[in-house]
């Protein structure tokens, strides 16, 4: 019995002193010298190979974007160099360049693992929570056990299949597919398509990209959450991992890389699967008819004709001749007032709506104080198209006063419900409020924008949303088979 609680026991204790190794490098080792970081800094750059995901690092409306672009670029702040990125295939790319030098970092949703050779890891970054998702066409899946028979998929390498693996071991009928040749997203989507039963991604992941695909539904967490973490050259020193541990721990106690994790993670669910699938229905159904009209209006006004596309669906569903009890009428619901004020002369005719919705929302952006940047100018413009300028003042007043940033939306946007409140709105010039609504509204303009942009880009790059994009093999899948 001892003998075989040894056995068992020494495995374990293996994996926990590797562990311990890779995190948490010993004085012997601090002392020799550090190649990498004086490479670095004499060649005044640092080499970051990364991956061209959502949730990592994609060129946004404004320039490069992404949660771990956003840190690798502070790290770089950090040491007083450049950044230089290289965006390869897949995490095994990104680590065989870690490995031979290539890279003096990897940032590409790497999760902590002890047994990769070659490679030392940073402090955990964030938690990442292995999840099930699966087609709503199938009964739901609510235990491991629910997995046996279906259609699984996963990312090699990414630590999703390290949580299938575990489970094999109490389940060895268990079997699935991996690929190391597409994304989160395309998972996703194969499993909207019923390619797949199932798929197993990060929490986060899925998360982020939910609302493009309403057909999938998330079904229960899958072992113990994984730590994102970065990588480095095991061999170059670790004076360069040790500062970027430094980093982390700032951010940490900072609270900075609680927000940053909260800004690119941490959307509400507000916006439900049946919203998300109308929408889509529409957008597929209605909005070619004035795709034209929304593109047209970009060009004279400089707005992305999917923004205000997303601003007419908000207003009207984009109905030509919607109708509210308050006399707002048309595909963009102007006021008799607006509309006579931009200079349309018939609000149901949807090229004219358009034209002079997109033409006053430009009109109440160009009014805005100059201290605001965007995108909150955009957001707060939105805001005003939906309150009223003078409403949005008195928000920015009250932001103030309570100690926030009124050039900023996302203090505003605290404020503006507080316009339904008589403590507040008593002490501002424009009185009462729904001021709750506003904030809704804009909400919800930029995630039928996010999902548009999707849509667009999607048509763009991988040919039309429903197409097999045919660079890629049909079956680019590895079968895991059952350890029977």
């Amino acid at each position: 019995m001892l003998d075989a609680l040894l056995r068992y026991m020494r495995p374990v204790a293996t994996a926990f002193v590797a562990l311990l190794a890779l995190l948490i490098p010993d004085n012997r080792t601090s002392h020799e010298p550090d190649a990498a970081l004086s490479a670095i800094l004499s060649r005044d750059f640092i080499q970051v190979f990364t991956r061209n995901t959502p949730t990592t690092y994609y060129e946004g409306r404004h320039g490069p974007t992404g949660f771990e672009y956003d840190l690798v670029r502070r790290f770089a702040e950090s040491l007083d160099v450049s950044l230089s990125l290289n965006s390869v295939g897949n995490i095994g790319d990104v680590l065989s360049a870690v490995r031979d030098g290539r890279a003096d970092l990897g940032a590409a949703t790497l999760s902590l693992d002890p047994a990769e050779p070659g490679i030392l890891y940073s402090r955990p970054i964030m938690s990442m929570q292995p999840m099930v998702i699966y087609h709503r066409g199938i009964p739901a899946p609510t235990t491991p056990e629910d997995l046996l028979g279906l259609d699984i998929a996963a990312l090699r390498g990414s630590g999703t299949g390290r949580a299938l693996r575990d489970l094999q071991k109490s389940l060895p009928e268990l079997t699935w597919q991996e690929t190391d040749e597409l994304e989160v997203t395309d998972l996703i989507e194969m499993v909207e398509k019923g390619e797949f039963d199932a798929a197993v991604v990060y929490a986060h992941q899925f998360k982020l990209n939910r609302l493009f695909f309403p057909d999938v539904e998330n079904g229960f967490m899958l072992g113990a959450p994984q730590s994102l973490v970065w990588a480095f050259p095991k061999d170059s020193g670790v004076a360069l991992l040790q500062a970027a541990n430094r980093l982390i721990d700032r951010l940490h106690a900072s609270g900075q890389l609680d927000e940053l994790i909260a800004r690119y993670f941490g959307h509400d669910d507000y916006l439900e699967y049946v919203g998300a699938r109308l929408f889509i229905r529409h957008a597929q159904a209605r909005l070619p008819r004035y795709e034209a009209a929304f593109k047209e209006a970009a060009r004279d006004t400089g707005f992305d004709w999917k923004l205000l596309a997303a601003l007419g669906y908000q207003e009207s569903h984009w109905k030509p001749r919607a109708t509210s009890p308050t006399g707002v009428r048309g595909l963009m619901m102007l006021t008799n007032d607006t509309a006579a004020e931009v200079g349309v002369t018939n609000r149901l005719d949807p090229e004219q709506s358009i034209e002079g919705g997109a033409t006053y929302l430009l009109h109440v952006k160009g009014r805005l104080q100059e201290e605001i940047t965007e995108p909150d100018r955009t957001w707060m413009a939105l805001a005003a198209y939906n309150v009223g300028l003078g409403h949005l003042y008195d928000a920015q007043k009250i932001t103030e006063m309570q100690g926030g940033d009124p050039y900023k939306w996302a203090d505003v946007r605290k404020a503006l419900p507080l316009l339904q409140k008589r403590k507040w709105y008593s002490q501002v010039r424009h009185g009462y409020a729904r001021g709750g609504e506003p904030v809704i509204y804009v909400r919800n303009i930029r995630r039928y924008y996010e999902i548009l942009n999707y849509v667009d880009r999607s048509r763009r790059q991988f040919h039309h949303l429903g197409e097999r994009d045919d660079t890629f093999p049909q079956t680019p899948f590895n079968t895991v088979p059952p350890v029977l």
